[in-house]
């Protein structure tokens, strides 16, 4: 956005003269009421992993993914053991709270502290965690770690153009589409367009509320099924006077 412009007529954006370098992304713990997010530990979670991803009916959930599927247990155990031996990508795994067992992980990725920019990114999550609100809280547990923690002024979403799930996700949790960069990657052989979706901090309190009400037991009746829906909260919430029943 143009702020102004500078002693030649130029348009040049706002300024900010308060900003600092932000913190890196830290192996923490984050505690939610569903699920925990911590750092991948291969003596902790791998065999839970291998195990949850394992009961997928087939290998779809790789498709789109740099890695996978595995052969077999050990395979799956060498791909987190690499996984560990990385600070960018920083991975974390899901512990479902309702079990104690890892369900899947996430990382952040493409980390520029300087900037306030970073990715969430290798989102594996396995048959017990998605579609689910734990998996919801788990995004959410990493988004405000990254906004109300680290300060960061904008959080990425990027995925293969054609991966429809991924790309329905990230606008369901309030991510805004920016548009395909074309033959981006090449990967598992074959090329990538790119879909680029993000949260800056500006639009960050109405997605962390919409997100914070949602995941609220409020909204869930005895059997575990949602009251209203993401986008009812949020259209809710940038409407207050609209109906708010589904």
């Amino acid at each position: 956005m143009s702020a102004g412009r500078n002693e030649h007529g130029q348009p040049i954006g706002q300024p900010l003269p308060d900003w600092t370098e932000r913190p890196v992304p830290a192996r923490v713990t984050l505690d939610g009421r569903l699920c925990r997010v911590e750092p991948l530990d291969v003596d902790r979670h791998a065999d839970d992993l291998y195990h949850a991803y394992a009961l997928a009916a087939d290998g779809r959930d790789w498709t789109y993914m740099m890695a996978g599927p595995f052969a077999d247990q050990d395979d799956y155990r060498s791909h987190a053991v690499a996984m560990t031996q990385t600070d960018d990508p920083l991975h974390y795994a899901v512990v479902d709270l309702g079990t104690g067992k890892a369900v899947g992980t996430l990382s952040l990725m493409r980390q520029e502290p300087s900037d306030g920019v970073v990715e969430v990114g290798n989102v594996a999550f396995s048959p017990l965690l998605k579609q689910t609100p734990v998996s919801t809280e788990a995004q959410f547990l990493l988004m405000s770690y990254v906004f109300d923690e680290l300060g960061y002024r904008r959080y990425e979403w990027k995925c293969d153009s054609l991966n429809a799930p991924s790309r329905k996700a990230a606008l369901r949790l309030g991510f805004t589409f920016e548009g395909i960069f074309r033959q981006a990657m090449v990967y598992k052989g074959r090329n990538r367009d790119t879909a680029w979706y993000s949260v800056i901090d500006s639009e960050w309190p109405q997605v962390g509320k919409a997100l914070r009400e949602w995941l609220s037991p409020d909204n869930f009746d005895a059997d575990g099924r949602q009251r209203q829906s993401l986008s009812a909260v949020r259209a809710a919430g940038a409407n207050p006077g609209a109906d708010r029943a589904l």
